[in-house]
């Protein structure tokens, strides 16, 4: 199962974030929001459907995150949960950490926002385009 959405950089993304990294619908961030990487998103988790929530509310699956921009890539990977309702309408959040919220998308992330790639960060620094596929998967 895939879900894609766009989100667009801002000049004060610094991805510094040691445990976590978010995308959200909010226009406007400060320097110290150090997880955000990406802003004024298209969807939220209001829109996934269903049977997707369904899936990602299990914690036999496997959650792949891919981020692209016109000069980086990166993949993260981490699992889905029972406790994740993935109601936030506004805010999706991947974890280290098994803390989980209604803005957190997946738990034991492989990386947080100082792990991504570089010239992912410098385009979204540089406010670009950035395209976000979520895929699921068995365990």
């Amino acid at each position: 199962m895939i879900f894609k959405l766009q989100t667009k950089g801002h000049k004060n993304v610094t991805s510094l974030h040691k445990s976590t990294f978010e995308v959200t619908k909010d226009v406007e961030i400060g320097p110290t929001a150090d997880c955000i990487i990406g802003t004024d998103m298209d969807k939220s988790m209001l829109n996934f459907p269903q049977e997707f929530k369904d899936k990602i509310a299990n914690s036999n699956t496997k959650i792949t995150v891919v981020l692209d921009t016109e000069n980086g890539h990166d993949e993260i990977t981490g699992f889905g949960h029972e406790d994740l309702t993935l109601t936030h309408p506004t805010d999706i959040v991947c974890r280290t950490s098994d803390y989980t919220c209604s803005r957190t998308l997946m738990i034991k992330s492989d990386k947080a926002a100082k792990d991504l790639d570089e010239r992912l960060i410098d385009d979204l620094k540089n406010e670009k385009i950035m395209d976000v596929t979520i895929k699921l998967s068995e365990k």
